[in-house]
């Protein structure tokens, strides 16, 4: 059946004007400034309000694996919150672990999602150790399976963390097969040092994790991989940009003219991490996460002004949450509390009352930070993040008006919310994903597995410069007549 969306200030990355948009099947039909409604159509009157493209989470973890438990949202309760707030799609990780084939875990994580997602998705894949096998099996998820991106560890010694050596060999994979580059960006030789000295201190709280990976931790670690990345000449993308000083070595990197792509995270835009030095340890704990939130509370806006001038290039949030039970399992050792937030319901509305509301993004950057980038540097624009005939049929009618956000009317699984309290502007009044209302009027009106994975072609535009890039920089070896003169001989 058609839906036509009417009257609504129709918004992209680069366009706004006020329109009409009939979808039909799957698939945008036709977008124009007035559309007859068809029989027997759907009519959504967005008058007063925008219509944007369905926003894009680049950065998820449904129900990961990770420290001796699994995260509670997955992908049926993620892909729910991600739809009440707007969002349509979201890049998930698959995240083996050391001597997992890739390809085993790709299909289990397929396996995971595929009867439980409410709305699109694709994955990105971690690298967590390094042999021919791993890039052997590269190849396959590149060519068969529609994967363009792969993240490398700096951090969790021992159980992701990769030398550099072998995240050259990485990157040079990435190079050949024209896959994304990803990294989470800290020092974690200095990470787990500093761990071990503030605990034998008696520091045993969520404080710990903030004091024994400062600042300059990520700096280091991002400048780094940027330095690797341009080395091999092949594109990078730094994930959960937490700080000032990462978002600085990111704007060092393309002021340079090196491939370099930032991702601020929800969390990192809303909130800070003052909040673990709370005196309620529950409280403290759930805003654990890494690289952590900062406690300096003008990181936020600082992050904010990059995005708004291109030295950033799109919001994702890192979602991966934890229960109350979960976190205490590092009661007496910040060490062994899992790591993660939530942000995936709330991702549009924070980026609207922190960036458009604040008079730092205009409306179209707001779509290119919560849609249009994304899909651009993962290839599969337009035909995500934009509103136009052919295009999916993603978006949501968006509402400037006030809500408080509370862990009490969310639609995540986990019993915490980091943005708890926090009134924000911006509100998703109707969700569409794949031409089907799924949110309208406060209701969810999903059903599992009426999502689809979506398969991303290797090459994308962040690639477009390589190879002039390459020939520009190729070695040059000097002819000159061979030394013909004394050579000295140490002796033994």
């Amino acid at each position: 059946m058609a839906i036509l969306v009417k009257g609504g200030t129709i918004v992209n990355d680069d366009d706004e004007f006020v329109g009409d948009v009939l979808i039909e099947g799957d698939k945008i039909k036709q977008v124009a400034a007035s559309i007859p409604a068809p029989a027997g159509a759907t009519v959504v009157d967005a008058t007063g309000r925008y219509v944007l493209p369905g926003g894009i989470d680049t950065h998820t973890h449904m129900q990961l694996p990770f420290m001796g438990t699994k995260a509670v949202d997955d992908f049926n309760h993620g892909t729910r919150a991600a739809v009440a707030g707007g969002t349509t799609m979201l890049l998930d990780f698959v995240v083996p672990s050391r001597g997992v084939s890739l390809l085993k875990a790709y299909d289990e994580w397929r396996g995971w999602a595929d009867p439980k997602v409410n709305c699109d998705y694709s994955f990105h894949v971690a690298i967590t150790y390094w042999d021919e096998d791993v890039s052997r099996e590269m190849g396959v998820l590149v060519n068969e399976r529609g994967v363009n991106s792969f993240k490398v560890f700096m951090a969790y010694k021992n159980v992701f963390m990769l030398r550099d050596d072998e995240i050259y060999a990485v990157f040079a994979r990435c190079k050949e097969l024209g896959a994304l580059a990803q990294v989470h960006a800290e020092n974690g030789d200095v990470i787990d040092i500093q761990s071990r000295r503030l605990l034998k201190m008696g520091i045993t709280g969520p404080e710990g994790h903030m004091q024994c990976r400062p600042a300059d931790v990520e700096g280091e670690a991002t400048w780094r991989a940027i330095m690797l990345a341009d080395q091999v000449n092949t594109p990078v993308y730094i994930v959960h940009v937490m700080s000032k000083e990462a978002a600085d070595m990111v704007a060092k990197g393309k002021k340079e003219g090196k491939l370099c792509y930032g991702e601020p995270i929800a969390a990192g835009l809303g909130t800070d991490g003052t909040n673990c030095w709370n005196e309620d340890w529950r409280h403290a704990s759930g805003y654990v996460m890494g690289p952590p939130l900062r406690p300096d509370p003008t990181v936020k806006e600082y992050l904010m002004k990059c995005l708004s001038v291109g030295l950033l290039s799109c919001v994702g949030t890192d979602n991966c949450t934890f229960n109350a039970d979960q976190k205490a399992m590092g009661k007496d050792d910040f060490t062994k509390i899992p790591n993660g937030v939530n942000g995936i319901e709330d991702r549009m509305s924070v980026v609207w009352e922190k960036g458009v509301k604040a008079g730092v993004l205009t409306r179209k950057q707001f779509v290119s930070a919560t849609s249009a980038a994304g899909a651009k540097i993962f290839n599969i624009y337009p035909q995500k993040g934009r509103i136009a005939a052919g295009s999916d049929a993603d978006l949501v009618v968006w509402n400037d008006v006030p809500r408080t956000i509370s862990k009490a009317t969310h639609h995540h699984a986990v019993d915490f919310n980091i943005f708890e309290g926090m009134v924000v502007h911006g509100v998703a009044d109707v969700t569409i994903s794949r031409g089907k209302i799924v949110w309208q009027d406060g209701e969810l009106r999903t059903k599992n597995g009426d999502g689809k994975y979506v398969p991303r072609r290797p090459f994308g535009c962040v690639f477009d410069s390589v190879a002039v890039r390459e020939e520009a920089r190729r070695a040059k070896k000097i002819k000159r007549e061979p030394y013909t003169g004394p050579v000295f001989v140490p002796k033994k």
